[in-house]
């Protein structure tokens, strides 16, 4: 019998040890559970960490449509502008204001992967020997597509102004048409609500050509273009006969496109 006992005692005092460490286990983990999980359940709902919309990358398929609303300042006056527009309805409504420019383009595509990446844009101003500008406001549309996911399809437009306290001879542009989105994209369909015209090219009512009617038409979208970082170089000095210049270099990024999970 004490042979027993000698092997028994040690025996039960192990699953007595062995009780006591899963208990002291199972109450850290406990504790852990109740420190960390709730914190980490309200981070995720309340600052976005619970997923709620993913991303991917495309190079969207933009074109320039050609279409042109220029207004130059030559002084501080409500009449002292020179404009012009590839919108006939407007020039009709245009009289000692009107001027017509010479206009170049380029659209390029560097990578030859069949979308354009690029535009060049000259635009070049008659002015008399008394003439100056001080002030450019000029606004151009673009075609513009997405059809990696959905297809979205809309008419978009660069916003191009600068200005100077002195009379100037140039303007240099060169910026990124960038994607704004207020609203996510769908992960798939068709979505044409915004391939309207930015411009009603043929409207006869002088209203509506009124540059900040048209902006804010345009931001009231939940999804636009804007021509970022456009770096722009006013530059002086120039020649009596001379035209004042606008050059614009503006690139067609690959775009980050957010659209919702839960949709999926």
């Amino acid at each position: 019998m004490a042979q027993l006992e000698l092997f028994s005692q040690p025996a039960l005092r192990t699953r007595y040890r062995a009780g006591l460490c899963s208990t002291a286990a199972l109450g850290l983990l406990l504790l852990w559970a109740l420190t960390y999980l709730p914190p980490l359940l309200v981070a995720y709902r309340s600052q976005g960490l619970w997923l709620k919309q993913s991303t991917y990358m495309e190079q969207p398929t933009i074109q320039f449509q050609y279409e042109v609303l220029l207004v130059a300042m030559t002084g501080a006056d409500p009449g002292s502008f020179l404009t012009w527009s590839t919108f006939p309805a407007f020039n009709r409504l245009q009289e000692d204001q009107l001027r017509v420019p010479l206009i170049s383009t380029i659209e390029e595509d560097k990578n030859h992967d069949g979308k354009m990446d690029q535009l060049y844009l000259k635009l070049e101003l008659p002015l008399q020997s008394t003439e100056h500008i001080f002030a450019v406001q000029l606004i151009l549309t673009f075609s513009y597509q997405l059809h990696r996911m959905s297809t979205f399809v809309m008419q978009s437009m660069a916003f191009i102004q600068s200005s100077s306290p002195f009379p100037g001879s140039q303007l240099y542009v060169n910026g990124d048409l960038k994607l704004c989105q207020r609203q996510s994209l769908s992960h798939c369909g068709v979505d044409t609500r915004y391939n309207v015209s930015v411009i009603n090219g043929t409207s006869p009512f002088a209203s509506d050509y009124d540059l900040t009617k048209i902006i804010a038409a345009y931001q009231d979208r939940n999804v636009t273009t804007v021509l970022s970082d456009p770096n722009p170089v006013w530059l002086v000095g120039r020649a009596p006969d001379a035209p004042f210049v606008i050059n614009a270099t503006i690139r067609y990024p690959v775009e980050v496109i957010s659209y919702p999970l839960e949709a999926l």
